[in-house]
């Protein structure tokens, strides 16, 4: 990358200790789909209560995170990489083993607290304090978070409700929140995946800067080129189990080997 990043690793931030994480889900599905819900059933179990299946989504998975890294998490669909990141930020129990954390983790950052129905720009206030800026912090990263997003350029569409907007813009702004703040660990979900080429360098170089900041970053994304250019190290998840975990041209390699034999 070209990008300075540090040169030397700090302090764990995350330890994932024979994390598996079981959660249930109502349906029993159908045949012939493919994608992740195929993905999915290959990992499921039906249980006594009809209609009901059990999901372990991630099993046995252990690893230890520092600060000053960016991470990337790849696999197949249904793999467990999402479901892996909702529980390094809390939002999913562990059914056995441990996940500690430094700090509060950021799951890029504040999904749950955006509301469509809400102008853009009363949801950057929103997510501000969701992530515990005050509201004069919020005011002095307003234009800034605004102007990364990149969603006026044409029009005033900040202040039209967040339903009127594409996924696209939508996770722009979503990004562009998250990364006003510094964290302790960030939390990506695909949004490097959205926006041009312009907006995914800037995305890129900002999650540089939170690195260099002392902070660490998990990448989920399915495109392995933004896994290159972001991340030195990968962990790749299949069928909800850690494959490899090393340099991130190594195990991108042979994950590429992995999906051309299927």
């Amino acid at each position: 990358m070209e990008d300075a990043v540090p040169a030397e690793l700090g302090e764990p931030t995350v330890i994932a200790d024979d994390v598996h994480i079981v959660y249930k889900v109502n349906g029993t599905g159908s045949k012939g789909r493919g994608g992740a819900t195929a993905a999915l059933n290959r990992i499921v179990s039906r249980k006594e209560t009809p209609g009901m299946r059990e999901v372990h989504a991630v099993k046995g998975v252990t690893f230890v995170a520092r600060r000053g890294e960016a991470i990337g998490l790849i696999g197949s669909n249904g793999s467990g990489k999402s479901t892996l990141l909702k529980a390094v930020a809390g939002l999913l129990p562990t059914a056995r083993g441990k996940i500690y954390t430094q700090g509060q983790p950021s799951l890029l950052g504040v999904n749950a607290a955006l509301m469509n129905d809400l102008t853009g720009e009363r949801n950057v206030t929103l997510g501000g304090l969701a992530m515990g800026m005050t509201r004069e912090e919020v005011r002095e990263r307003y234009d800034d978070i605004v102007d990364f997003s990149g969603i006026n350029e044409k029009d005033d569409f900040i202040s039209l409700p967040m339903r009127t907007y594409s996924s696209g813009m939508s996770a722009r702004l979503r990004f562009s929140i998250a990364a006003a703040k510094n964290h302790d660990v960030l939390l990506i979900d695909e949004a490097l995946a959205t926006g041009d080429a312009r907006f995914q360098r800037r995305s890129q170089e900002r999650i540089n800067e939170l690195r260099q900041e002392a902070g660490t970053v998990f990448l989920v994304s399915h495109s392995n080129a933004s896994i290159k250019e972001t991340c030195e190290r990968t962990l790749w998840l299949e069928s909800g189990t850690l494959r490899m975990d090393g340099p991130t041209a190594e195990v991108i390699a042979a994950y590429e080997q992995f999906t051309k034999k299927k």
